[in-house]
């Protein structure tokens, strides 16, 4: 990605463990200065310290993607310190808890996915696009999952997981809320895309997932560093396109 002589700009939400980290790291290898965004103030700073051992050009971002004012505060904050934002990676998410078949699942978990899946991807976003909108080639990559695909969850004798009501469902309104702005953003620079990391061993699922959380990183490494011609509207896994 070319941002004339400055240093590209990312955001990472979720970054302190796991695939988000990966994120981080495989964008700070690009030579980004990278924003670890997460909640908790010691994992984060661990997160940090991390990565600038590593040679990254890391900084973090406390924030909460749940809450209104953290979110605000986290925009100001790489307001003041960048000026800009080039490349917003929306990795931070929950499975919920169990039971999730549909005639067991308490209503509660269900919100609670939704709110830190999909509204919470839109108060980022939303709250960010003003820096975004400065950057001369900016990208969103939204984390999706393969288990939001409709295509596939329909599709007899396909592998989508066990059934849940409450992180498939949110993971497929995620993908329609990033249709609906890649439609809305066709006409600006910014490029809007979402990513399957497969199943990869983290503490959403237990570490029983058979990808490592850097190869879950990688698509999502891909598109943030898209060209302007790229896709936008689309959701990939290492492999290429998934189906809606």
């Amino acid at each position: 990605m070319s941002t004339g002589n400055e240093k590209t700009v990312a955001l990472v939400t979720g970054a302190n463990k796991g695939i988000g980290y990966e994120i981080a790291a495989g964008l700070g290898a690009l030579g980004w200065r990278v924003g670890v965004g997460a909640r908790d103030e010691q994992r984060r700073e661990a997160a940090v310290e991390k990565l600038r051992a590593a040679g990254a050009d890391a900084f973090g971002v406390p924030l909460d993607v749940t809450d209104d004012a953290s979110v605000t505060a986290a925009a100001a904050l790489i307001e003041e310190s960048e000026g800009r934002l080039d490349v917003l990676v929306n990795n931070a998410a929950i499975t919920g808890s169990a039971p999730q078949a549909p005639t067991e699942v308490d209503p509660a978990t269900v919100l609670a996915a939704v709110q830190t899946n999909v509204i919470g991807v839109i108060r980022v976003t939303n709250a960010l696009l003003p820096l975004l909108r400065r950057s001369p080639s900016p990208r969103i990559v939204n984390m999706s999952s393969s288990v939001g695909s409709l295509t596939l969850q329909t599709r007899p004798g396909a592998e989508t997981g066990p059934i849940s009501a409450a992180y498939a469902p949110s993971k497929s309104f995620l993908n329609a809320v990033t249709v609906q702005y890649a439609k809305e953003l066709a006409d600006t620079p910014i490029l809007i895309n979402a990513a399957c990391p497969g199943y990869v061993a983290t503490d959403l699922n237990g570490f029983r997932g058979t990808r490592t959380p850097q190869q879950g990183a990688a698509i999502a490494v891909r598109l943030a560093d898209l060209p302007d011609d790229g896709p936008t509207g689309a959701f990939f896994d290492d492999a290429g396109p998934v189906p809606w």
